[in-house]
Order: structure tokens, then sequence, then C-alpha cells
């Protein structure tokens, strides 16, 4: 209906093109995937800062070039444009009110919509089955790669060792995202999001290199500590299994899954040496009211609210870049000497958040208890109109490109991720989960088609 795939006068007609815009989507995903490595072999620091152009630029060849569009194709677009343009007008509208820079609004708005652009692209690609195939042939070799790297990082070049580094030895583990401030979480919840994908649907793949790279994705968690990652997959898979609730079978299935997974791990933080670290969160004084967790992670809530001057803040946020998000939170700080110039703005209210977090000792034990994390960022920088705008675009995601269980499990690590860190403004794990989602549709359509 539509696709390329079932029209092979248009494919002969049009072939070229279509891979030409397909290869552009692969190095839009390259160039956020990538970068660190780049920067770690001597590239300079705003090589991190170029994808943020070639994204959305690959985004608008596509749709100026791309001409065998459904009506389905169409509407999807169309409402996604959309939802991106109300984006747009929060940002800057907020960016206005509060006085912050224009670069802090650029940024802000990429970093949280750069998946929302490879989305689109995805929709406007009418990808023919032997370009599908070479799509996600890339994708496995990138994550792959990464996977890759972990045990290179690991064993040979050992650099948990790597004193100089300044941070704990497993966080020195990161794959391609090295060495950036949470790349250890980062590189794990790719990792396992490359794991998923295989187990789930690569079924082009052989079962044993199947769960090969499963195995391989659970020790790099365990070596690079980050445990947070393993508590998020089980939470999206608990409100999955809630939303199967209406299917007998399925629910059958992945409740049997479920508790041999978790009886199995529970095992293993009580007898292996190596999951001892999950103990870290056992302690139920942690959790009340005024406990420690309690208390670190609710920060933000008690020191934005400080800050305002007016009705509106509630509203509109304290302006892009200005709270708790990654921008706001240390990206800002990070690259002080490069975006000064360029007339960022940093707001006080982003370091009392540090300060205040900081004071508890269980935010310095995990980022699990972190107040700096996505959907409070969201919150503190633009409002309520700003996570509802957001939420919106999320919403049309789920509803119109997420057509199977894995990629409503992926959306579902993406939301309880932000609740934890700054996941939903990591552009290589953010485009990773974009681009299985995308993929996945474009999958569907062919074999309706």
């Amino acid at each position: 209906m539509g696709f390329v795939a079932n029209s092979q006068k248009t494919v002969s007609a049009k072939k070229k093109g279509y891979l030409r815009n397909s290869t552009l989507v692969i190095i839009a995903f390259a160039s956020v995937f990538f970068p660190r490595c780049l920067e770690a072999i001597g590239f300079p620091a705003p090589i991190n800062f170029v994808h943020f152009i070639i994204v959305p630029f690959s985004c608008l060849v596509v749709l100026l070039t791309s001409r065998n569009h459904s009506q389905k194709q169409r509407m999807i677009v169309r409402q996604l444009l959309t939802g991106l343009l109300i984006f747009f007008g929060v940002v800057i509208t907020s960016a206005f009110f509060n006085g912050a820079g224009t670069i802090n609004a650029f940024l802000s708005y990429m970093l949280l919509t750069e998946p929302f652009f490879l989305l689109v692209s995805f929709v406007s690609l009418p990808l023919s089955l032997n370009a599908f195939k070479r799509f996600r042939t890339w994708l496995v070799s990138f994550l792959g790669f990464h996977l890759f790297l972990v045990y290179i990082q690991k064993y040979l070049l050992q650099v948990d060792t790597w004193e100089h580094l300044g941070m704990s030895p497993p966080d020195r583990i990161q794959g391609v995202f090295f060495i950036s401030g949470s790349g250890h979480v980062v590189g794990a919840s790719v990792s396992f999001t490359f794991a998923v994908y295989c187990l789930m649907t690569a079924k082009f793949m052989p079962l044993w290199l199947r769960i090969f790279i499963a195995s391989a994705a659970f020790w790099h968690i365990i070596i690079a500590d980050a445990k947070q990652v393993i508590m998020v997959f089980m939470v999206a898979g608990c409100i999955l299994f809630l939303l199967k609730f209406r299917d007998p079978v399925v629910l059958i299935k992945y409740l049997t899954g479920g508790i041999a997974f978790g009886y199995a791990f529970l095992w293993c933080v009580n007898n292996v040496a190596a999951f001892k670290s999950f103990n870290t969160w056992a302690d139920p004084e942690l959790y009340g009211p005024n406990g420690q967790a309690t208390l670190g992670k609710t920060t933000a809530f008690r020191v934005i609210p400080s800050h305002y001057q007016s009705p509106l803040n509630w509203w509109l946020g304290l302006g892009p870049g200005h709270t708790v998000g990654r921008l706001g939170g240390w990206m800002l700080r990070e690259y002080r000497e490069l975006l000064k110039p360029l007339g960022a703005t940093i707001h006080e209210a982003s370091s009392e958040v540090w300060q205040e977090g900081g004071s508890f000792f269980i935010v310095s034990r995990s980022s699990l208890f972190s107040p700096l994390f996505g959907w409070a960022g969201i919150w503190g920088d633009l409002g309520i109109l700003g996570l509802a705008a957001y939420l919106w675009l999320a919403l049309l995601v789920w509803h119109y490109l997420c057509v199977d269980d894995l990629s409503k499990f992926l959306m579902l690590t993406v939301f309880v991720f932000g609740l934890i860190f700054s996941q939903m403004e990591e552009p290589g794990y953010m485009l990773s989960v974009a681009t299985i989602i995308g993929l996945q549709w474009q999958e569907k359509q062919m074999l309706r088609g």
C-alpha cells in the first residue's frame, strides 16, 4: 500500500534516490553514536555537537526528496511535525520569558527532539527490502561494535585501572561513549537494548549468536556496575505485562519468563560476589518520607519552585538549560568555553539542586537517586506546557509507530529512565531506541503490504 516493496516500477525508477536517503539517515545515526570515540582519539570537543545539525538536515532532505508516500505515512509525518512545532513554540516562549540564551533554546530543543526527527525520516523513507536489510545490518554492526569495545576496554586495555580518569573503576567501562560522566550507564543501556532486540525479534540471526549477545550485554551491566539498567528494564517489563493483561496467552508467557528471571536474579544477588552491589538499595529506611533516597531524589521539586517569580513559571518553567536536565545539569558547565561566547546562560537553580542533593550520601552512591533526571528537567526548564507537549509527542510515537511488543517495551524503558537520570537527553541511547522502533515499523508495513 504505497510502499516500494509493492511497486517494482517505482523501485526501479527511484531506487538510487531512496538508497541515498537511507544512507543519509545511517550517517545521521552514526554522527550521534560515535562522537565520543572520535573525541577520545583526538578530535576537538565540538565534534559532539555536529549531530545537532546532521540529524535535522537529513530529516529535511528525506522529507523533500521522498515522494512515494502513502496516505498513512503522510498523516503520521504531519502529526509528528505538528507536535515538533508545538514543542518548539513552548521552548522559544520559555526561553524568551526567562531570558535564556538562544543557544540554550536550540540545544534544549535538539536534545529532546532528535529521536522524533529521526522517526520522521524513517516514516518518510519508502524502503525497499534490500535497503531495509542494509540499514538493519548497519545498526547491528554499530551496536555490536559498541559491545565489542566494552570488552576491549575491560580485558585488553583495562581502562578500569586508569586512575587519571578520575572516576570509580567500573564507571570507566563505556564502550563507544568513552569517556563521559554517565557513559557507563548509557553504554550499558544501549547494550541491553541491543540484547532485547536480538532476543525478541532478530530471527535473522542464529539463535546461538542472539544468546551470546544477550549474555555479553548482561555481563556488561555487571562489570560497569550499571545496576539501575536492570531495574529499569524490569519495571518496564512489569508495565508491559500489565498492559498485556487482556491476552491470557501472552500474559502467561511474560509471567513465566519474568518469574524465572526474577528468581535467577535474586539468587545471584544473594550468592554471586559480582552482584553484591545491588544490596546498596536494600535498606527500607532509605525510602521513608524523610529517608535519604526520598529527600535526595525530590530535591529539584523543592528548589526549583523557590526561584519562581511569576505564576507563569509554573507553565513555562525557568527556561531551557536552567534547571536539572542534561543541558543545565552539567553540559553547559562542561562546555562552558565553547558555549559561553555563543550566549549560553546558566541559572543558579541547577547548582543549588546539585549542592542540596549532594548533601545526601546515597546520591553519590548511585545515579538511581540523582535529583537531576529527565522528567524533572523538562518540567523545571519548560514547565507544565513543555511537559505536556513532550508527552504528546511520545504518545504519537506510541500510538502510530510502536507496532509490536518490542517497540512498546523500549518506549517504556525510556519513560522509566526519565525517572532516574538524564537518559532522555542522551542522544546515543535515544536514537538507538528510535532506530529500532523505526525499523520495526518499516518491517510491519512491508509485511502488511
